[in-house]
């Protein structure tokens, strides 16, 4: 079997902490992961990968290059192939796995040689702000050489799952011990303890796929309502973002920090808008806000509302978002034991272990399957 994955990532390990460290801190318990990330710009010296061990069993690989092109652009192919080869020259893996969390790496796949090819596909990227024009293509050849397809959401599956013979729906799990430690108010964190109370917070990254008039309209409507707004700013200007006496932003916290945040809000919210980039999207911090055994407001985001409608509070446009949120203030006792009673029904059934689990099932058998057979050569220049 495979003693090694090689990853290829447009998300930095150092970064939100999300799906792939969730799933790949695990996946180290079995196989080295080493972890290729996007290159940084650095014009005064030899390309180089800038190394480090975050966790155990996971080495995190940051290419160096004279390039300003971002991301894995078919400038940067030049100066990354070599430094890969003479990555996996000096690790000396044997059989490993090749996976991919963004199609725009696979050129690079023409210098290595693994087992087997896995596709991890945790969101539409083609739909986000400043996706690059050969997302489309480069996912069409990833497909074609890929072993497994996973899904982070039902509507990724269905989207995918006609394009290739092994997709698999994995959605987003959550690690409910973690984050039942905010089911303690004791634990609030200090940075938000002296605002009044309610309380509504978002943590994830502030982007494209946030709903900024629905926010902004919330704290307008509610100027005794305090909304705490928790992770970096990516993509989209600050100045966007609203500037409301009542609206509290603390930027990239540690995972770590997290339920101490959660610990302290009334209301969890979900305020993603309607469009492309999250059409297909499946978010982490919903079950994450359900080990915390807090109410959920969220905008019908389709993983959100399919699944969980009975037991989040959907609201479907700005009156009708700020109408759920103070139904969600409001809930009586015997409505909140019956919510948590709910939540606690779904967490039982997930968990990344179990994911990963299934995961490593599914590499097996398919490696199994393969042999030894290495994947055919993906061609470096852009005609894939």
């Amino acid at each position: 079997m495979p003693r090694a994955i090689i990853v290829f990532s447009h998300l930095r390990w150092s970064f939100v902490y999300q799906r792939p460290q969730h799933l790949l801190t695990r996946m180290a318990g079995r196989r080295r992961v080493i972890f290729f990330e996007e290159p940084v710009c650095d014009p005064e010296r030899e390309p180089f990968l800038e190394c480090s061990t975050p966790e155990s069993g996971v080495l995190v690989c940051r290419p160096h290059t004279p390039s300003e092109k971002a991301g894995f652009h078919d400038e940067q192919l030049y100066w990354l192939a070599p430094l890969l080869e003479k990555l996996m020259a000096q690790e000396s893996l044997g059989r490993y796995i090749a996976w991919f969390y963004t199609p725009m790496a696979l050129p690079l796949l023409r210098v290595l040689r693994p087992s087997l090819v896995v596709y991890d596909c945790m969101d539409e990227l083609t739909g986000f702000l400043e996706a690059p024009k050969e997302l489309v293509q480069r996912e069409k050849g990833l497909l074609e050489v890929a072993d497994l397809v996973f899904t982070g959401g039902p509507s990724l599956y269905q989207a995918k799952k006609s394009h290739h013979p092994e997709v698999h729906c994995f959605p987003s799990s959550v690690d409910a011990s973690h984050f039942s430690l905010a089911c303690d108010p004791v634990c609030e964190h200090a940075t938000q303890k002296a605002l009044p109370k309610p309380k509504f917070g978002y943590f994830g990254v502030l982007d494209e796929r946030l709903d900024l008039p629905l926010l902004h309209a919330m704290a307008l409507s509610n100027p005794d309502w305090q909304i705490v707004m928790v992770g970096p700013v990516l993509k989209i200007s600050p100045e966007l973002l609203p500037r409301l006496p009542n609206v509290h932003y603390f930027g990239q916290q540690e995972y770590a920090a997290l339920p101490g945040y959660l610990a302290g809000w009334d209301v969890c919210l979900i305020p993603f808008a309607l469009n492309d980039a999250t059409r297909f999207i499946s978010p982490t911090k919903t079950l994450e806000y359900m080990a915390a055994e807090k109410p959920v407001v969220s905008t019908p985001i389709t993983d959100v509302a399919v699944p969980y409608g009975d037991i989040v509070f959907i609201g479907d446009g700005i009156d009708d978002f700020i109408a759920a949120c103070k139904k969600a203030l409001a809930l009586s006792p015997s409505r909140y034991r019956e919510m948590v009673g709910a939540m606690r029904q779904v967490l039982a059934g997930t968990s990344w272990d179990a994911t990963v689990q299934a995961m490593n099932q599914l590499i097996d058998r398919a490696v199994r399957r393969k042999g030894a057979r290495p994947v055919r050569n993906a061609p470096l220049a852009e005609n894939l």
